[in-house]
């Protein structure tokens, strides 16, 4: 998701509450709901989630809905905090690895009664990446999804008439690119960024992925992986990445792509890849479909609204979750956001270039692995990978030094 800065208290509609304020539970009729920004623009916000309330409350007299926005910084810590000491909120915005390890702690809700009406016109892939041991624990509200770009132009100058589909392509226009001096992959290496962005994309198009199936050890360090992990190195070797690339930020300003310096940027929403067409031209920054390796796969995960052990308004938190959720909702979501809809009776409402070609690629939209410890291993790994782009491990040497710290937490 899109980080956007915020006040380090949370913007309540109406009024301005601490990150653990009081909880919104115990009178029956009233819901407190915490939000994040995932409308970028925090006046639009504000805006959106007020008319939203008010909408609500005009068709629902006896409830009284309450939407405080709450900043992206301190996020999981502060939402651990609430949904232990039971305090804070009835619902709030979680993504799917956040989920397992406060459902398994029975701090959450599952909301299969509570949405039950709904659940058939989700995304599937959504359902499945909310749903823990057989329960749904989130009714999912927008869908993020990201893929690769292109420079039409760059890869023209290097006589490739045609965008990479697959990593054969990537690799074969590496050398054209890099004799003109431009790297083909515009990678964010640096390891504070989120690997379902950077490597665990490779990984998955390379067959492989982070947990066993019994998820009581890693499997990143399996031929799959280090095939993943090679790609980069090879092409860090022949000049496919920019210098750059061990230390580089996930953000639009200031990158390779941006500055038309490298020829794919690794991936890109739709409300950054219209950023970049509207200051690269659209003959120039191009959004193509997920790369191709054993799988076609990319990253893309839904938001969802979930519920609080502590709630006593279960009634009251059904009918807010199955407004929010609700077609009419996610439209207007969609065309606040950027972000998709996610549910299959619900068209992206957004129009303009790369729409489609991001459309497409929800079907590939991999949630990452819900496992309790994800972002445990998730900042093992990740300084690892680093090393094999700084040239001081070999892929094998780092995935293999990567497991033997992640196995042991696994097995607590």
């Amino acid at each position: 998701m899109r980080k956007v800065a915020a006040a380090s208290l949370a913007l309540s509609l109406g009024l301005v509450v601490a990150a653990c304020g009081d909880s919104g539970t115990g009178d029956g009729s009233s819901v407190t709901m915490w939000m994040y920004p995932v409308i970028a623009d925090q006046e639009a916000s504000r805006t959106f989630w007020t008319e939203v309330e008010q909408e609500f409350e005009k068709a629902n007299s006896d409830i009284d809905l309450t939407i405080e926005l709450q900043p992206w910084d301190g996020r999981q810590e502060t939402i651990s905090t609430a949904l232990a000491s039971g305090t804070g909120f009835d619902i709030v915005l979680l993504s799917p690895d956040q989920i397992p390890q406060h459902a398994e702690q029975g701090s959450l809700l599952p909301v299969d009664d509570l949405v039950a009406d709904e659940v058939d016109a989700f995304l599937p892939n959504a359902v499945q990446a909310l749903t823990v041991d057989g329960e749904l624990y989130g009714a999912p509200i927008y869908h993020t999804v990201v893929t690769p770009m292109y420079n039409k132009a760059l890869f023209a100058e290097a006589g490739i008439t045609e965008p990479p589909a697959t990593w054969d392509d990537l690799v074969a226009a590496a050398g054209p690119l890099a004799a003109k001096g431009i790297p083909v992959l515009d990678y964010p290496g640096d390891p504070e960024e989120t690997l379902n962005l950077t490597f665990y994309p490779l990984l998955w198009q390379a067959g492989g992925q982070v947990f066993s199936d019994d998820g009581k050890s890693v499997a990143f360090d399996e031929p799959a992986g280090v095939k993943a992990l090679q790609l980069l190195a090879d092409l860090n070797e022949a000049g496919g990445l920019p210098k750059d690339a061990p230390t580089t930020k996930n953000t639009v300003e200031g990158r390779a792509f941006t500055n038309g310096k490298a020829a794919v940027l690794q991936g890109a929403d739709l409300a950054t890849a219209q950023q970049l067409i509207t200051a690269l031209g659209e003959d120039t920054a191009v959004p193509i479909p997920p790369l191709t390796d054993d799988a076609q796969v990319t990253f893309g995960i839904p938001g969802a609204l979930s519920v609080s052990h502590a709630t006593e308004n279960t009634d009251a938190v059904a009918t807010v979750l199955k407004y929010l959720s609700s077609a009419d909702t996610a439209t207007k979501l969609a065309e606040a956001s950027g972000f998709f809809p996610a549910r299959t009776d619900v068209q992206m409402p957004a129009q303009g270039p790369g729409v489609e070609v991001f459309a497409g690629a929800l079907e590939f939209a991999n949630p990452g692995d819900a496992h309790p410890a994800a972002r445990q291993v998730m900042s093992i790994l990740a300084p690892q990978v680093q090393a094999v782009l700084l040239g001081k491990k070999t892929p094998e040497q780092a995935l293999a030094d990567a497991a033997a710290e992640a196995d042991p937490v696994l097995a607590r």
